[in-house]
């Protein structure tokens, strides 16, 4: 061991004549050319040269080092664009050394569009700019949930609508929103362009915190009204006060003494792992918590975990005004100073020592203590099941991830695989896969389309990663089939040189009875678990899962298919036409119910044609 530190020692120490005394990133590098660790530095010199001494180093540290073979480099102007840099590089790259914020939901907002007369209110995930569409966005949620709730509320208060373009295109006639007034029918010109102005500005100003005022403008209107003797106008307005008003109260926890937006993150750790629990505020408003657990060594302290997933959360995510810590971080003034830079606009981040904000602190920190308690809880409980596992299994030691694939089809169409990842964390959906079936001739054959999933798999798993590591690998696969489909993976193995992956299939029992299902192993009769064994309900849940995303899979691309084939066979609409068509109406439903003008405004689509598209849907 000695001796390949000293070499990874010499491998970084060799790098040190060409460096600069200037702020950057640089990438430690293993033998296999996977990225171990990411770190950012105000001295990349100096930084480097600090792993040279692996006497002084921690354990983790030392091994690290041990690994290295190469490193790279990425000189910025300022410590601060280093940390933004090395926040980016650990999302996207997930090094082994890092403390990696994991988690596979994205963050939700409420998005109003730009670019439309009348644009619509929606639920937004991604970036900005995601289809190339501007849109305003407030948030972030911490659930989809809150985002739906909000945007009811919203639509009671403003009446904007939530349809897409394409079915504002089609309509003639107001919708269902318009007559459970949540919608003021802006596609049939009920409301002008300059009062749905009006009324987007109104959510923008509840969405940035000034409900109040909007509240008492809806007040003036709705007591005008009672004046005229308007009654019906003036219980409008009151519902939309109502709805302004539900909005307002949906407060659980009140962020006293902050003005503007904040968030605050709390830190709990012990037995070597962690939970982040995040509050969220904008506007005054309560957006949600949501709580996380980032991977990190068990030799890392709570600040240096805190700091770490504060870097990292914001990337892709605007930081809000005020950031409030559970724990005195190292650099507080230069994430302070890089989050300000991401945002365009100045980011205080404190460590309340006592006050109302200290109080909603030790909020945080209770939920991140009690969501650290029931994960352990969990992890414990699926780490007996998985105990159970390597013992009816006959493996040798407690899988860590194990892989279930199924396929979905129907009569050979539209044929799709899936691979589900299960481990010590439960069913790790950002791990698992869809493959859409490329070979005919394996559509409608179960174990051909296995074997194209399967070789796909782990022949990419061969090129990417052969050293099997980093728990890219299964500790076992599992097949929703019987002894032919045990017998395809085994031969797929086989075939790329393959050796020590544990494979079992789970076959449905009689009538596909739940419970009475079978299990096949290599060389080894069919066995049945008894009917009350958990480790039984807990393969049937993997299974099903697996089934689940197979389905899904399939419909999606078979709907997709159905959408886009609609409008084949019309006499005169080739590729061309029919690409101008869904562009302009955004789907075949949409120009299937498009009416003769609208369809005649289409670019490319001539007055003859239009009249043919619509007899063709319209008889």
């Amino acid at each position: 061991m000695a001796g390949l530190a000293v070499d990874g020692a010499a491998v970084i120490r060799a790098t040190l004549p060409t460096l600069p005394d200037t702020p950057g990133v640089y990438r430690m590098i293993g033998a296999d050319g996977r990225i171990l660790y990411v770190g950012k530095a105000k001295n990349l010199k100096r930084r480097v040269a600090s792993y040279t001494r692996t006497d002084g180093l921690p354990n983790r540290t030392r091994r690290m080092v041990t690994l290295t073979r190469s490193m790279e480099f990425v000189t910025t102007h300022t410590e601060a664009e280093a940390l933004l840099l090395e926040a980016n590089l650990i999302r996207r790259l997930l090094p082994p050394f890092n403390v990696l914020v994991k988690d596979d939901r994205s963050f939700s907002y409420i998005a109003l569009g730009e670019g439309h007369d009348f644009p619509r209110l929606m639920h937004h995930r991604g970036s900005a700019d995601r289809h190339g569409k501007k849109r305003d966005l407030f948030g972030p949620y911490a659930s989809p949930a809150l985002v739906g709730m909000t945007i009811g509320a919203l639509q009671r208060a403003f009446l904007l609508r939530n349809c897409d373009d394409a079915t504002f295109t089609a309509r003639t006639r107001p919708c269902l929103q318009h007559q459970i007034k949540r919608c003021s029918a802006p596609c049939v010109g009920r409301v002008s362009a300059e009062e749905y102005a009006a009324q987007m500005q109104g959510v923008r100003d509840v969405l940035s915190g000034r409900s109040a005022a909007v509240q008492a403008e809806f007040a003036r209107h709705m007591i005008d009204c009672s004046d005229r003797l308007a009654y019906e106008d003036a219980a409008r307005w009151r519902d939309r006060i109502r709805a302004l008003t539900a909005l307002q109260s949906r407060q659980d926890i009140n962020l006293e003494g902050v003005l503007e937006d904040a968030d605050v993150l709390a830190v709990h750790a012990e037995g070597g792992t962690a939970c982040v629990q995040a509050f969220f505020f904008r506007g005054g408003r309560n957006q949600g918590t949501r709580a996380f657990f980032p991977r990190h060594d068990g030799e890392e302290e709570p600040a240096a975990i805190l700091a770490a997933f504060a870097a990292q959360l914001y990337e892709g995510t605007p930081p809000p005004r005020h950031l409030l810590l559970s724990h005195a971080i190292p650099e507080r003034a230069l994430l302070a100073e890089a989050l300000t830079l991401a945002a365009g606009r100045r980011v205080e981040v404190e460590v309340p020592q006592r006050g109302p904000k200290r109080r909603v602190v030790e909020h945080a920190l209770t939920n991140a203590r009690e969501a650290h308690g029931r994960r352990m809880a969990e992890r414990s409980a699926q780490g007996k099941l998985l105990a159970g596992v390597a013992r009816v299994f006959g493996l040798s030691q407690t899988p860590a991830r194990i892989e279930i694939y199924d396929n979905s089809h129907i009569q050979g169409a539209f044929p799709v695989g899936a691979m589900v990842v299960a481990g010590p964390e439960g069913i790790q959906r950002n791990a698992g896969r869809r493959f859409h079936i490329k070979d005919p001739a394996a559509a409608g054959d179960d174990c051909a389309m296995l074997r194209e999933v399967l070789t796909r798999r782990f022949g990419r798993a061969l090129r990417e990663n052969p050293q099997r590591g980093g728990g890219q690998w299964p500790d076992l696969v599992l097949i929703d089939g019987g002894l032919g489909q045990l017998n395809t993976a085994r031969a797929v193995l086989d075939g790329l040189g393959i050796a020590g992956v544990p494979l079992a299939a789970i076959a449905k029992g009689p009538d596909r009875d739940a419970g009475r299902e079978r299990f096949f192993l290599p060389d080894r009769e069919p066995f049945r678990l008894e009917p009350n064994d958990p480790v039984l309900y807990f393969l049937q849940r993997l299974r099903d899962e697996a089934h689940r995303t197979a389905i899904d899979a399939h419909r999606t691309r078979r709907l997709k298919a159905m959408d886009h084939t609609r409008i084949d066979g019309i006499p005169g609409v080739g590729p061309s036409r029919k690409k101008a068509l869904l562009h302009h109406f955004g789907s075949s439903t949409a120009v299937a119910s498009a009416g003769l003008k609208d369809l005649e405004a289409t670019p490319g689509i001539s007055a003859a044609l239009a009249r043919r598209v619509f007899e063709h849907f319209h008889g």
